[in-house]
Order: structure tokens, then sequence, then C-alpha cells
């Protein structure tokens, strides 16, 4: 679309940097705050910094309900609270999100801290056995922090 104003990044995310290029950003930090945040809750997700409107976030999550890719399950403490879990066609994306994270933080601007991406990048194996012992043990403890917005800084250059 000529003559469209580049948009602002929402967060200094890796991966919503790389969806605000080529997808569908809504859906994908829904699965990606499930996977490595530990989220579990509308008020959560609703919550998370990303600046989602509550009729876009209850769409997005009924989407990926209908498409197999998360699933309700009532909460242990209170049984008319709804927790959203990623199902096995969900949590098959783990290393889809993990290379979109890699690729925008060499790739764009991001508040992702250098050793952070520089060790997930060495360990690749390590970060996904992790995500995926998490989501087996429902451990909601979070894999990795929320990202603050980009600061001004010059860009990191591919070392490829």
């Amino acid at each position: 679309m000529a003559g469209k104003a580049k948009s602002k990044a929402r967060s200094g995310c890796p991966v919503c940097v790389s969806l605000e290029r080529f997808g569908d950003r809504w859906s994908l930090l829904i699965i990606r705050d499930l996977m490595v945040r530990g989220y579990r809750t509308f008020r959560e997700f609703q919550n998370a910094g990303e600046g989602i409107a509550t009729n876009i976030l209850s769409s997005r999550l009924r989407k990926l309900a209908a498409h197999g890719i998360i699933t309700t399950e009532p909460s242990e403490e209170d049984g008319r609270r709804m927790h959203y879990r990623l199902t096995d066609k969900g949590i098959a994306l783990a290393p889809v999100m993990l290379e979109l994270l890699l690729w925008a933080a060499r790739h764009e601007e991001t508040a992702a801290p250098c050793g952070f991406v520089e060790q997930m990048e060495k360990n690749r194996e390590a970060v996904l056995r992790e995500t995926y012992r998490r989501w087996e043990e429902r451990d909601s403890t979070p894999l990795i922090p929320p990202f603050q917005a980009p600061t001004k800084s010059p860009r990191r250059r591919s070392n490829r």
C-alpha cells in the first residue's frame, strides 16, 4: 500500500515486531503468552502490555479455539473462571515462535537484551525442551520476561 505510514511497534517484543511485518500479531501474541509467559486468563492477556482491545481478544481466542490451537478449561481455584491452554497443535508452534523471536532480534530494532537473545540462539534445543516441559507439566512460570517498548538505538546487524 503506497503512502501508508509505517506503524510504531506496540512493544519491543521480537515476536510482535515480526508479526507487524508479516502477519496477524494478535493470534500469535496470544500463543506466545500461553507458551512462554504462563498467561492463562482473559485478564492476563488483556494486561500483557500490547494494547489489545477486549473485542479483538475475545474474537482471537474464539478463533484459536475453533481451529484447535487452544482449549479452555475451568480454573481449579474457581470453576467459574476459564483458563486457556495450548493444545498439541498449538505447542507445536514453539519452534516457529522461537525463530520469529530470533529473526526480529537479528534484523529489527527490539528491546530484547543482546545476551538473552544470544543465549537463546546458542541453546535453541534447550529452550524448546524447557518450553515443552512447562506445557506438559502445566508450569505457568514465565520462560521469558515481557519486553519494554524499543528505544532509539542502531539496528542490530545480521552476521549472516
